[in-house]
């Protein structure tokens, strides 16, 4: 058994690039708006706003059906870097990141 921790001093710190994250499309921050909307920012600066109102609003809503409930709807919040309500409602953040960049918006139907 080791009894002394054994450093390598002559490793170069220039060698090994500096570590980046690679999930830029994780949100960092969600703001529920009027009408079924969303502002939401990521990880590598893009924001943009999430339009929801469309497919809560519709008769194949689903699950999200449930967010017509204003209140329920303001309950959003962010886990594992993911738009998120109760009862386990989640969109996913890739598909969101990749709307938004191209086109500012993602309208949901």
């Amino acid at each position: 058994m080791h009894t002394e921790a054994t450093t390598k001093s002559d490793y170069p710190s220039g060698v090994m690039p500096p570590i980046e994250p690679c999930m830029v499309w994780e949100v960092t921050k969600v703001r529920p708006l009027s009408r079924h909307r969303l502002l939401v920012s990521f990880l590598d600066g893009v924001f943009g706003i999430v339009d929801m109102s469309a497919l809560v609003n519709s008769l194949d809503a689903g699950v999200f059906a449930a967010l017509r409930d204003e209140a329920l709807f303001r309950q959003v919040f962010i886990q594992y870097g993911a738009v998120t309500w109760p009862g386990e409602l989640d969109l996913a953040p890739d598909a969101m990141h990749d709307e938004i960049q191209a086109n500012g918006e993602w309208v949901l139907a």
